[in-house]
């Protein structure tokens, strides 16, 4: 049974930075894609960042140059990291991992992020 688990989640004053981390267990096979999305009330789900294929990345406009996504754990590569900078009201929402596994996509239950004064 694959799971994922995210942490890092809180509340944060506008202008400040949260690290968000997913692991995942449950499978012998490494990912060959992690991502973050999130969901703000009244929305729906979106793409935050990416990697994929090895290091390739893809970021939502709205948080290029604020966000960066690594992959951690070099030798099973089943964590995935958000570090988040200079964050917004905006950015506010359930932020969600997810991992792609024989074809087959994994979710995790979410981490709250909260950018309020």
């Amino acid at each position: 049974q694959v799971h994922l688990v995210e942490s890092g989640g809180g509340l944060v004053q506008p202008g400040g930075s949260l690290r968000l981390s997913c692991v995942t267990s449950g499978s012998l096979i490494s990912p060959v894609a992690m991502a973050w999305y999130r969901q703000a009330p009244g929305k729906e789900r979106e793409l935050v960042a990416g990697l994929s294929a090895g290091t390739a990345t893809k970021y939502a406009d709205s948080v290029k140059d604020r966000f960066a996504v690594s992959r951690s754990d070099a030798r099973t590569r089943n964590t995935i990291n958000l570090q988040m900078n200079n964050l917004k009201p905006e950015d506010t929402a359930v932020y969600y991992c997810s991992a792609v596994i024989r074809g087959h996509t994994y979710w995790g239950q979410g981490t709250q992020v909260t950018v309020s004064p």
